[in-house]
């Protein structure tokens, strides 16, 4: 466990450090990290801070192409890795006391306090300070992006002499001078188009997007002075403040981009963002946050009684996920850093179908969810020009391993061309939202298109091996990235034909449900179903998966146990992580799993397999997961717990729920595994409380850990909104909306109102 846990308080609805760390900033500044699902930041200083710091903040959808930077070109390789810029630091008031700048790094901490209330979507700080002339100021700060005025953020910043009168100045700005500490070549990625008083607007290099930041600032009974200049804007107040007389600044800042707003609009409508806010009032725009997060809470809260770190894990990561996330805007998507950090780029992974979509279906409802499939639906012909440079033809697709636009942008070679699972996680993510919500229809609409161009690579992608009469998948990387261009991953070759036959079974239903459609489809997308589904069915009827008859498992891929068979319990633990201690060659030999691999098959088709499958399964691979990757907890997590083992279910849970705050990694000063998170509300929901679909019905089956009291969540399901609460003895499903079908340990009920399941 990393060194968080000492650090940061135990709290349901909040994060808390109570002491300043020049050692920790940076991890703090992730931790603490503040998003309205359009846009988000690190939580730097709104003053100057010296110290190291990885300064950030980011608007979703806004990327610049940073040119590759590979050792050695491969045919295939993409042009640019997407990233997301740095954008203009929105929070700034310099401070200065007595003519002195006020460092945190340069000055002497007294206290120190700072708290991210989740229940309300503000970053509050307060710290006492004695400067290097030997006086004492108080500085108090509160911050939010809202999640009603969706292209505003606003600052309330006070400082108070303490030990006696001061001069004060404060200076609110912008700064768009800013750098990203990813650049491949030292590239700034935005360029200045102008600046005016309170406004400075910017375009990104290559892309063109282009964003304007608005400052409006008030100090009770002070005119500001403007200080603008190149890319900064500034202004300036100064009080003299007598001892204990609180000097306060409230800043409203207005955010927008071309994404919404053409060009010569841009500030303009930062401008009137920025004054709407300030004449609203600091106070008015508090209750308004407080209000919209009520109403996120209410919908997907998870209550755990009995053990309060898991109680703020859980809150923590469903918070960073309403943060990062709101479906408002089908352009957008979830990179796995969310705002808070710049590595991944910040783009769009399988992690999103995977993980997160399941989380947005089940807590935000059908609408929110589509979103996230109307984002590939929207880059399925990019898709298919990615399969094309890799020598694919006639419509055949693969979705990129990371994107921003459905370019594939990502450049590592065992990455970009061989782990195509993800093909298959884009179309487990149609089954799982059509299943959920029973829109049958959004086949018709969207999703035959995609899944017949995924079905059509799959077809492409396998061989016939005639020395074992079977079709065989060749040269892929599995989800366990510490074994790269391997034969017949078990989990590739199942999903690819679970893929092609739920494919087949999707135009039956186009074709004989929406014959309008059907035509159209068939027509765009040149499709002869009976020619190209019967060729799906007879490479799925014919696919090879290995297996290992003496220990009755699925055979991980081929040659896997040739390797040196050891457990991760005999490592050295000064050998963990082995991503930093071991060779990359000495990885790819050993016997270790990064995540779940053959497990997360037995995640996502637990149905087709029965228990003692995958407990066998279960107790070999997991012996030899070192669990190097935020995804893999949560898989073992769900597993454990629907075997009934649950003291490996809890350790993994925590280790999910926990994996930042407790810095398990030991690099959440990069930023936060947000997508990962939505693993921990999975670990959760579907492990500790038990919730699949089974034939057609959502069905409960919670088990909880030692020491749990009671577990209470919350989902959403077919526009109701479900109350499951699960206790000793007794289930109890309350619903606010019309009746409907539930399944509680297999026994169905036609809930109305309440439904009361006793063990």
């Amino acid at each position: 466990m990393g060194t968080n846990s000492r650090f940061i308080a135990t709290d349901g609805w909040k994060i808390v450090e109570t002491r300043f760390d020049p050692g920790r900033v940076r991890a703090s500044e992730s931790l603490f990290a503040i998003g309205n699902g359009v846009m988000g930041g690190r939580a730097n200083f709104e003053e100057s801070y010296s110290g190291p710091s990885l300064q950030g903040n980011y608007i979703g959808g806004v990327y610049y192409p940073d040119k590759t930077r590979v050792g050695w070109w491969k045919n295939g390789y993409p042009d640019y890795f997407a990233k997301v810029p740095n954008a203009a630091f929105w929070p700034g008031v310099g401070v200065r006391i007595d003519g002195e700048e006020l460092d945190l790094a340069r000055v002497e901490t007294l206290e120190f306090y700072r708290e991210l209330d989740m229940r309300r979507g503000v970053l509050r700080r307060r710290a006492r300070v004695r400067m290097g002339s030997g006086a004492e100021v108080l500085v108090e700060a509160e911050r939010f992006l809202s999640l009603v005025r969706r292209e505003l953020g606003a600052v309330r910043y006070a400082v108070t002499p303490l030990d006696r009168g001061a001069r004060i100045e404060l200076r609110p700005f912008v700064d768009a001078d800013v750098c990203n500490a990813d650049a491949n070549y030292d590239e700034k990625f935005w360029e200045h188009v102008e600046t005016v008083r309170d406004a400075v607007r910017m375009r990104t290099a290559k892309s063109g997007f282009e964003a304007a930041w608005a400052q409006c600032a008030r100090v009770a009974g002070v005119t500001l002075r403007p200080e603008t200049a190149g890319e900064r804007v500034q202004e300036c107040a100064v009080v003299e403040a007598g001892r204990g007389e609180r000097v306060e600044l409230v800043k409203c800042v207005g955010i927008c981009s071309s994404l919404n707003h053409a060009p010569d609009e841009l500030i303009p409508a930062a401008r009137s963002v920025a004054g709407e806010g300030i004449r609203a009032g600091f106070g008015t725009l508090l209750g308004e946050q407080a209000r919209a997060w009520k109403g996120k809470w209410r919908g997907c809260d998870v209550e755990i009684e009995g053990d309060a770190a898991a109680q703020q894990g859980i809150r923590y990561c469903i918070f960073m996920l309403l943060q990062t996330y709101t479906g408002v805007d089908s352009r957008l998507n979830i990179g796995p850093k969310g705002f808070t950090g710049e590595k991944y780029g910040g783009v769009t992974y399988w992690d999103t179908e995977a993980y997160c979509l399941p989380f947005y279906l089940a807590t935000a409802g059908a609408q929110v969810a589509r979103a996230l499939l109307v984002y590939r639906y929207n880059q399925l012909d990019k898709a298919i020009e990615n399969a094309a440079k890799l020598g694919f033809r006639d419509g055949a697709a693969l979705y990129p391993m990371v994107t921003v636009n459905g370019e594939e942008c990502h450049n590592e070679w065992e990455i970009t061309f061989e782990e195509i699972h993800r093909n298959g996680a884009v179309a487990y993510a149609i089954h799982n939202y059509i299943r959920y919500t029973g829109e049958q229809e959004y086949l018709a609409r969207c999703g035959l298109e995609v899944l017949l161009s995924i079905a059509r690579f799959w077809a492409q992608r396998i061989t016939w091996s005639e020395a074992r009469g079977k079709y065989v998948m060749l040269g892929v990387t599995g989800p366990n990235e510490y074994e790269n261009n391997v034969d017949n991953n078990w989990y590739t070759s199942y999903i690819a034909c679970w893929s092609m036959r739920y494919a087949a079974e999707a135009a039956r239903w186009v074709r004989e449900n929406r014959p309008e459609d059907y035509r159209r489809i068939c027509a765009k997308r040149h499709f002869d179903e009976a020619a190209e589904t019967a060729r799906w069915t007879e490479i799925a009827d014919r696919m090879y998966l290995g297996e290992d008859p003496e220990r009755d498992i699925f055979l991980q891929q081929d040659g896997y146990l040739d390797k040196e068979q050891r457990l991760v319990r005999d490592l050295d633990p000064r050998e963990r992580p082995l991503n930093r201690t071991w060779s990359w060659d000495r990885i790819l030999r050993s016997c270790f799993i990064k995540q779940a691999d053959v497990l997360q098959g037995l995640y996502f088709f637990g149905e087709h397999f029965d228990t003692g499958t995958v407990r066998r399964n279960f107790h070999f691979y997991e012996a030899r997961t070192v669990h190097e990757s935020s995804l893999s907890p949560c898989v073992h997590a769900i597993l454990a717990a629907r075997l009934g083992e649950m003291d490996k279910a809890y350790e993994m849970y925590l280790r999910t729920a926990r994996l930042d705050l407790d810095d398990y990694n030991r690099e959440v000063e990069e930023g936060l595994h947000v997508t990962s998170m939505a693993g921990s509300w999975l670990a959760v929901v579907e492990g500790f409380g038990g919730m699949r679909m089974r034939d057609g019905v959502l069905d409960f089956a919670p088990v909880l850990p030692a020491g749990w009291r009671s577990l209470t969540f919350r989902v959403n399901y077919r526009e109701r909104l479900l109350t499951v609460r699960a206790e000793a003895g007794r289930v109890e499903v309350t619903n606010e909306g019309a009746p409907v079908e539930i399944g509680i340990d297999g026994c169905r009920y036609t809930v109305a109102d309440r439904a009361v399941h006793m063990r």
